[in-house]
Parts: C-alpha cells; sequence; structure tokens
C-alpha cells in the first residue's frame, strides 16, 4: 500500500488555489480538492500528493524555463465495467503527435490565467470541453501531478487529475483535431495481456497498452503506468513483450 509522505511541489500547487466551489463552476473559479471521492479512487489521490517528478519520467522541464506550457485532462470516471480513464485519439492531419492516443488537453491560452496556479486547471477542462464536449461542470478536480516535458514537442505538460462526478455525453467536436473519443476501463489497463513495451528506432523504450483497438504509448502511457503503480494498482506484466514504433512515431 502506498504510505503518505512529506507534500510534493505538486500538492503546493493545489495548496495555493483558492478554495472556490469544486471543479469548474458558470463563473469559471476551478479548484482542488479530494472531498467527497469514491473509495477507489483514494489510492490515487493519496499517491498524487507525494510523487516526486522524476518517479513520473526522465524528461522533465527544462530548467531555462523554456518549452510551451500546457496540461492534460486525467478524468477517471465510472461505467458498466467499473473505473475508467477517458482518452482521445488525435487526428492524423496534426503536425504533432497525429493519430496517437492521448488524454484530451493542449497548450495555455492568456485566458486561462497564472501558469503556476489556476492555468493548467483551466486549461486542461477547457481543452477536454473543445476537443471532446465534455461539460466540465461534472468534473471534480482532486489532485495535480508534477510538470512533465516532452522533447519531441517542447511541451512542457501539467497532469490534471479529475473524477467525472456527473458525467456528460462526450464525442468528436472537430474531426479536424481528434478523430475518436473513448473510455477504457482500468480493469483493460491493469490486465497484463494488454501491457507491452514499445521500442522507437531512436531506442527509446516505454510502457504502451493494446486496448480499445488502440496502441496508447508516449506521454500518455507514461503517465498511466505511474499512476497504475502508485496507486497499487499494477498488476505483474512481461515487459519483454515488444512492439516497434517507426520513424513517424
Amino acid at each position: 500500500m502506498f504510505t503518505p509522505a512529506a507534500a510534493s511541489p505538486a500538492a503546493a500547487v493545489a495548496a495555493a488555489i483558492a478554495a472556490t466551489p469544486a471543479g469548474a463552476g458558470r463563473d469559471g473559479a476551478v479548484t482542488v480538492t479530494a472531498e467527497g471521492l469514491p473509495d477507489w479512487l483514494a489510492p490515487v489521490a493519496r499517491a498524487a500528493q507525494t510523487i516526486e517528478p522524476d518517479q513520473l519520467s526522465r524528461f522533465l522541464p527544462p530548467e531555462s524555463g523554456a518549452g510551451r506550457q500546457s496540461a492534460v485532462l486525467v478524468l477517471f470516471g465510472e461505467g458498466a465495467r467499473g473505473p475508467e480513464l477517458l482518452l482521445m485519439e488525435r487526428s492524423g492531419s496534426l503536425r504533432s503527435h497525429a493519430g496517437q492516443p492521448s488524454f484530451p488537453g493542449g497548450a495555455l491560452d492568456p485566458e486561462d490565467g497564472d501558469q503556476a496556479t489556476t492555468g493548467p486547471l483551466r486549461a486542461a477542462l477547457r481543452e477536454a470541453r473543445e476537443e471532446t464536449g465534455l461539460d466540465p461542470r461534472g468534473v471534480q478536480l482532486f489532485a495535480v501531478l508534477p510538470r512533465l516535458y516532452i522533447p519531441v514537442s517542447g511541451f512542457v505538460v501539467t497532469p490534471v487529475l479529475g473524477w467525472w462526478r456527473s458525467p456528460s455525453p462526450v464525442g468528436v467536436v472537430d474531426p479536424g483535431e481528434t478523430a475518436r473519443v473513448f473510455t477504457v476501463p482500468v480493469a483493460d489497463l491493469t490486465d497484463p495481456a494488454n501491457r507491452a513495451t514499445t521500442v522507437h528506432p531512436s531506442g527509446h523504450r516505454g510502457p504502451a497498452f493494446l486496448v480499445e483497438s488502440a496502441l496508447v504509448w508516449g506521454f500518455t502511457a507514461g503517465v498511466i503506468d505511474r499512476i497504475l503503480h502508485f496507486a497499487g494498482w499494477e498488476r505483474p506484466w512481461d515487459a519483454a513483450k515488444q512492439v516497434p514504433l517507426d520513424w513517424r512515431a
């Protein structure tokens, strides 16, 4: 079982946010709170309070401050098969990460506000609404993970964790950005039969999930892998099972 320790930088970001109604209200107010979460999400909320950046990824934001600030929404819901995650598949015509399954998200806009406090929260919810049609008012944000870096695109990404307290219909809003929107049962993500290691021609290796007719890899798979691990949900799997990628990936 994961044991909480001292508060992490991500917890400090959450603590800096004003105490306003949970999720996103009609006035755009946002906050982070773990109150009222279902019991099964408690291990994720606890782990998020203490996890350090280098425990999530070896790709961390440049010390120079370079990189485009962005955020993704890691949204947990409860479906017919129990706990699930919301994912989308990016359009194949995009210049960056084309065709890849991912969390909803994107770059911060000026109107999102301070990148050190509520900016990533607003950006994660706004992008999720624009990409999937999600109603942010039904989302309770409960944790913020440390910022990570995607070298190939130069994005500095803040993963924002949410509980889909009041589910709303979702689907493709703009086919130019999104090919499809889907949910993945956590039971499928933890199933060893659905796990593999991707191998890029550059030599980089990383975790992957073969779920819902998709290969989830790269940044998204890395975050999912670490959440499963630190929440104590991970099951032993064969890392020697490899899936090759080509240079276009």
